[in-house]
């Protein structure tokens, strides 16, 4: 069923995942690089954890076990001294895959584009949902192209007990990360979906569990297109889809394994398609964007149609007897100002 909107302005919104999204590999590389650590090591020590965890009867998530472990490294020493500045900095050392960053502006652009040619004001925002780490995208070439990014945070100088007492001036001093912030894991990400939907983020007065009425909401979910790498995403998949909205599933040029994942997810209906993580304006990736684009601005085109047919009551009109008795109702006087506003080329919305 169309919406009931006779408005012209309104927002879109492409969300993307980080790692193996708009990276090639993980984004903590240049971090392990520049610290000297075994980067594999790391990660089988990190993948072995819930195992080891679970046998002490203690629960961990999958997905952010890892920030411990970080913060393990930082307190034993190989990453001593790891601070929130660094991992920004280390952001800028991050590669990027083909096609990114500019296809956030091209894509921007695009919309704006499709949507002047139907009379409608289109904004097409970028945010970023990630399981890593919020600073080194903060730090990363993509982060003054996007609306918004949400990621995993840490604290470098805890508040001890009693900090309200205390000298402010020894509260301000930076120290090495040692706790964690926020913590994101793939179904939290769907808390930052609706956040985005809602218009959380945009204003602090609505809360993300507040009622919001769908006609209400900032971005409605048929308006955004989620793009991931695989199966962790299926929670966000789900929201976004079952709200109307697109998803889409990318993999690793030459990884066989990463498209034939991809293949199941569309064949279960998780996402709406697939293809390589290269974003470049020639590539296959960039104009199946560019087409649920159009998709989404025809939908918002054709709801007006309906909404202003609907909803927009006709002008009164003159009312003449005719001479076997029946009224008849005529058409207002058209002048020379009113056949053009009438003209196919400038239709009129009165």
């Amino acid at each position: 069923m169309l919406s009931q909107d006779i408005r012209t302005h309104h927002t879109l919104a492409c969300i993307w995942d980080f790692d193996k999204t708009l990276t090639p590999g993980y984004m903590q590389t240049p971090l392990f690089r520049e610290y000297g650590i075994d980067e594999q090591a790391f990660w089988t020590e990190v993948n072995r954890l819930p195992e080891i965890y679970a046998r002490q009867g203690i629960h961990v998530s999958k997905d952010t076990v890892y920030l411990n472990h970080l913060l393990s490294y930082v307190k034993n020493g190989p990453l001593k001294g790891l601070s929130n500045k660094k991992l920004r900095e280390l952001g800028a050392q991050v590669p990027l895959c083909p096609g990114v960053p500019e296809v956030f502006d091209k894509l921007r652009a695009y919309a704006k584009k499709i949507g002047e040619e139907l009379n409608l004001d289109i904004d097409l925002e970028h945010y970023i949902v990630s399981t890593g780490l919020a600073e080194m995208i903060r730090g990363s070439a993509v982060a003054e192209h996007v609306d918004g990014i949400y990621g995993c945070e840490f604290i470098e100088q805890p508040l001890p007990p009693h900090y309200t007492e205390q000298d402010e001036l020894a509260l301000e001093l930076p120290s090495e990360i040692s706790q964690i912030g926020v913590m994101v894991d793939n179904t939290i990400k769907t808390r930052f979906i609706f956040e985005i939907n809602k218009g959380s983020n945009k204003n602090p007065e609505i809360d993300v569990n507040a009622v919001v009425r769908a006609q209400d909401r900032r971005v409605p979910f048929e308006n955004m297109v989620y793009i991931a790498d695989g199966p962790s995403d299926v929670p966000v998949f789900s929201v976004v889809r079952k709200g109307g909205g697109f998803a889409y599933a990318v993999y690793s040029e030459n990884k066989r394994a990463e498209r034939r994942q991809n293949d199941t997810l569309q064949e279960s209906k998780r996402v709406n398609g697939y293809g390589p993580n290269d974003y470049r304006d020639t590539g296959f990736t960039y104009d199946w964007l560019c087409m649920r684009l159009e998709d989404m601005v025809a939908r918002i085109d054709k709801a007006r149609s309906f909404a202003v047919a609907s909803n927009v009551a006709q002008p009164p009109r003159h009312i003449h007897e005719r001479t076997d008795g029946n009224a008849r109702t005529a058409a207002p006087s058209v002048g020379p100002m009113d056949e053009a506003k009438s003209s196919p080329e400038q239709p009129s919305l009165l």
